[in-house]
């Protein structure tokens, strides 16, 4: 199969009905019901239209592809994921189909050297669930199973324009619909960002593509000095001048995914578009043996050029009836492992959010909620991202020579700790090593949606409730 075609999920990768089983919101639906257009079926969407259907609401949701499918790579599933996952009833399916992984280790690119370790394998004993990696095509069948009850699934249907006051979509066959909501989950290249700007913000070029590829594990097996990236499952980086490589196991230990950045050279804005896999040795052939050992064994890559864009001011349309979602709104670097984490977060809070909604002047309120809740958090972690591409990418030198040292300490208090089996008193705050610091750990890994929007309902939220009443 070639890099860039659609993969088949697992067969491992199954929740059709378990949402039907699976009460959220302590069952509560909302008692004035709209009709949501969701635009966009990627892991935002379907995780909105997944919890907007649990909340009472009609979803249909448009596609403009004419089949769903995912590439070949993996994706990182962290504890504020996992937790929302396991809400709603994938747990055991997660467990099946994904690899728990038990630490990430940070290497030196031409020597392989380790100089940082953060154990990940009691994730949930800090954070009550756990990390997990996963391929993206099992994750969003896993999403798309639990939507999928709830939503009127609309494919090859492109919208082309939106009329946000009433409002309504255009698709490019001429057909109009309407509805009380629109949700712009249409990604980095979003045409329903511009409708709530009202005018063109592009992301921005980062000046960073990824190679992805995945490589069969016998491979690996059959090499001594491979033999322990698969025996022991960690998240492995290896960091060089203006490059980095990830590798790590995904579907239960039976594929091993790599993916490696480096500075771009005139990519394109695609999941699916087919890089040079020769091009890709050549970019690395410094780094280490074990690294070009890998990556003898590719035979097709994906190469992928990476956006960002600074936070919006708004993710709301001023008529309140046009919201954006995801990649639309705030798309990322992948060097946090948060960007889908932060689109399925978005989709929670949404539903959760509109769970409530008894009157239609409530929604203005609600949407609002929704971006103040969501805004600065997912601004803080596109602001982490951006600072791992600095961290990793540090030229030979004394930058980077401080870097390994800063993060040598952390992994020794680090292999301290487990060794003395006691809680360190140091909290490592600014450690190079993010995942080292305990206190952004917190911050990213105990966040719950769900909880999120019971403060504010408990804060804000009831005395909006009690004055619409009175009208």
């Amino acid at each position: 199969m070639a890099a860039h075609e659609p993969v088949a999920a697992h067969r491992s990768a199954n929740a059709q009905g378990v949402s039907e089983r699976t009460t959220l919101y302590d069952g509560r639906k909302a008692a004035h019901r709209l009709h949501v257009l969701v635009v966009g079926c990627g892991m935002g969407g379907l995780a909105a239209a997944h919890c907007l259907g649990q909340a009472g609401h009609k979803v249909t949701l448009f596609e403009a592809a004419a089949a769903i499918g995912e590439v070949g790579a993996g994706i990182q599933v962290t504890p504020n994921v996992s937790r929302l996952l396991r809400r709603w009833g994938v747990g055991d399916a997660l467990e099946e189909v994904a690899v728990r992984p038990e630490a990430i280790v940070l290497r030196k690119y031409d020597t392989g050297e380790r100089v940082a370790y953060t154990r990940w394998s009691d994730m949930h004993e800090q954070y009550g669930t756990p990390y997990y990696h996963i391929h993206r095509a099992d994750l969003h069948k896993l999403l798309f199973d639990l939507a999928a009850p709830f939503m009127t699934l609309r494919l090859k249907s492109t919208v082309v324009s939106v009329d946000p006051d009433v409002p309504s979509i255009t698709l490019a066959s001429g057909e109009v619909v309407y509805g009380d909501l629109i949700v712009g989950a249409d990604g980095v290249k979003s045409m329903i960002q511009r409708v709530v700007l009202g005018h063109t913000n592009p992301a921005e070029p980062t000046g960073d593509a990824v190679y992805r590829a995945i490589i069969p594990p016998h491979l690996l097996l059959e090499h001594p000095e491979l033999k322990g990236f698969v025996d022991v499952p960690e998240m492995t980086g290896w960091m060089g001048p203006a490059r980095h490589v990830m590798a790590y196991n995904i579907r239960s230990k039976k594929e091993f995914n790599i993916v490696l950045a480096h500075p771009d050279d005139g990519s394109v804005e695609s999941w699916t578009a087919e890089g040079s896999a020769d091009k890709m040795r050549a970019d690395f052939s410094d780094f280490e043996p074990r690294i070009r050992k890998l990556l003898s064994f590719v035979n097709s890559t994906l190469k992928w050029r990476l956006m960002d864009r600074k936070p919006l001011k708004t993710w709301i349309h001023p008529s309140y009836k046009v919201v954006l979602l995801g990649d639309a709104c705030h798309p990322m670097l992948p060097y946090r492992a948060q960007g889908a984490a932060m689109a399925i977060e978005d989709g929670a809070v949404l539903g959760n959010l509109l769970s409530r909604l008894a009157h239609p002047a409530q929604l203005r309120v609600l949407l609002q909620a929704y971006e103040d809740l969501r805004l600065a958090r997912t601004a803080e972690t596109q602001r982490q991202s951006r600072l791992n591409q600095q961290i990793f990418h540090l030229a030979d030198g004394p930058e980077q020579a401080a870097r390994d040292a800063e993060m040598r300490q952390a992994m020794e208090i680090e292999l301290r700790m487990m060794r003395d089996g006691v809680s360190p008193s140091e909290g490592l705050e600014g450690s190079p090593n993010q995942w080292a610091d305990r206190k952004k750990n917190a911050a990213q890994f105990e966040y719950d949606a769900d909880a999120a929007v019971e403060r504010w309902w408990r804060d804000i939220g009831m005395g909006t409730e009690n004055m619409l009443s009175r009208l």
